[in-house]
This record gives C-alpha cells, structure tokens and sequence, in this order.
C-alpha cells in the first residue's frame, strides 16, 4: 500500500523507486501484483507520464487515510532542539510573502536556531495545495482558499491593497482620485495569466474599466516596471508600505472598496506530529504579528 501511494504522487516507477531507496524492479515487481490484486491498470502511461485510472484514485483516497493513521500509531516524534537542529524546511510561498516576511524571519530563525537551513520554492494560492500533496513542499505561505480535507490551516494575517506608482512618472497630488486610476494604464499581477482583476470586478460594478496594459505574474516586477513608466498597480498593503518606506514607490489608498484577504500557513495532515514544522510556524506567526 506505501508503495502504491508513493506511486501515485510521483507517477513514475524510476521516481517512486528512488522516493523508497528500491530498484526499479522491485517497484515495477510491486506494481504487477497490485495491478492482479485489485484487477484494474491503476496507472497507464500517458502524455504527461503515468496516469491513474478512475479505480487507482478511489483507492488512493480511501487508503491514504488509513496508512497515515498506522504511520502515526508507530512513529514515536522526535524532540525538536531548535539550538542544536540542522533541519532542512522547504516552504512554498508568492514572491510578495517573501519580501514582506523573509527579511525578519530569516533573522529570528538564524537566531534561535543558527544551523537550520530554509529552502523557499515560489508558489502561489493555485499551486500549494498540489505542492504539500506531492511533497513538493512541507509548509505553504499564501491568501489560500479552502482546500481539502488533509490540508490544514492556520491564519496569520488579514490585510487589504493599495495602489502603487513612481512619482517622477505620476506626480499625483495626495491620494490617488477615482478619475486618475481609470484614466492611467495598469500593471496586473496575475499567476494564470489573466487580464482582469478584482479591481475590474469592482470597476464595471461602477460601470467603469481600466486599461491593463501588462500582466506579470512576479510582484518583484513592480517597482521596476513602474520607475519607467506611467503606470499603476494595485499590490497588497504590506508590499505597497515596504516600498513606499525604502523609497521606491509611492503608496496611496486605493479610490474603490476592495474586500480585504488573509494570509494564511498551510500543511498536510500528515505533518500534523512534525514538531519541527509546528516549531517554525511558530516563528513565523510571531514574523507576522511583528513585520511592519
């Protein structure tokens, strides 16, 4: 049953065998007499490697549980010694997380626990939850949405946006009016691509638009995007005031009623006993609290 789970994450025999220090063989021995047990392929080769058949994945989501709850009734947790410990997190977050909470994290970390080592792959609201479902990532940093059963979460902040731009390009006199965001060109971060916002949800409910003019899907392209143009941008909050105070940006509340998001950590349930793990979150919800 470990062996069919691990290949249904990695969907490969050559992955799955290196995820279980086995041959090749052995895995593909494995999965031969799983395909005769539950007499179905279970996994077929596709376009974009092994893909499961519709049996594979009712038996993936009926076992999964039951295998966490025998690894959880055998595994004894190790004490975690942040002073002592040379553990390796990887944790997923939006470009923008980072440099709002990385710079002030980074050094509560090194101070508390100076050889425990963080390994950051960029993510988004979309992708974290199939990231913790592959292991991909153990922690994920983001406005997340609800996600399934096994993927816990805990709330770190609530925060809204503003609107962004280079003064030497727009030289706006206070707050940035209504008339001006409409009638100035817009920079859009969007992880898929988009070319409409929550902003222009809100604008045609005022039967109005804006013209965005570039989408990125990295909030790191902002500032320089914006020193060569006269352009705008609408960034959460905390992104906006770290600019505006290192003299980047100019910083304006935005001209329309935008709901407000949280930031929230996401885990997998079966990280629910990594004291580790729980140690960090805790560093991190006390970053949050903290950072400007």
């Amino acid at each position: 049953m470990v062996t069919f789970l691990v290949l249904m994450r990695e969907r490969s025999v050559s992955a799955a065998a290196h995820k279980l220090f086995l041959g090749q063989p052995a895995v593909s021995g494995a999965l031969a007499r799983l395909r005769q047990l539950f007499g179905d392929e279970l996994l077929v080769r596709g376009t974009r490697g092994m893909e499961p058949t519709p049996r594979a994945l009712d038996l993936a989501a009926a076992i999964e549980p039951a295998v966490a709850l025998l690894q959880k009734a055998i595994a004894v947790p190790p004490a975690f010694d942040p002073a002592s410990s040379e553990r390796l997190f990887v944790v997923g977050m939006p470009d923008w997380v980072e440099h709002w909470l990385m710079p002030g994290l980074l050094t509560r970390v090194r101070r508390l626990a100076p050889r425990v080592r963080i390994v950051l792959k960029e993510s988004n609201p979309f992708a974290v939850g199939d990231m913790l479902d592959k292991d991909e990532i153990e922690l994920g940093v983001a406005a997340l949405r609800t996600g399934p059963r096994w993927q816990h979460q805990r709330p770190l902040r609530e925060m809204g946006f503003r609107c962004v731009y280079d003064p030497r390009q727009l030289p706006f006199a206070g707050a940035v009016t209504l008339a001006q965001y409409v009638a100035v060109p817009h920079l859009l971060v969007s992880y898929r691509g988009a070319v409409e916002g929550t902003a222009d949800a809100v604008l045609a409910g005022l039967g109005l638009r804006r013209d965005v003019c570039y989408t990125t899907p990295r909030f790191s392209a902002v500032p320089g995007v914006l020193g060569e143009n006269a352009i705008v941008s609408t960034v959460p909050e905390v992104l906006a005031d770290r600019w505006a105070a290192a003299g980047l940006l100019a910083s304006s509340a935005l001209p329309i009623a935008m709901d407000r998001f949280t930031v929230s950590m996401a885990w997998h349930a079966r990280r629910d006993d990594d004291a580790a793990l729980h140690w960090l979150m805790g560093v991190i919800e006390d970053e949050a609290r903290a950072a400007p």
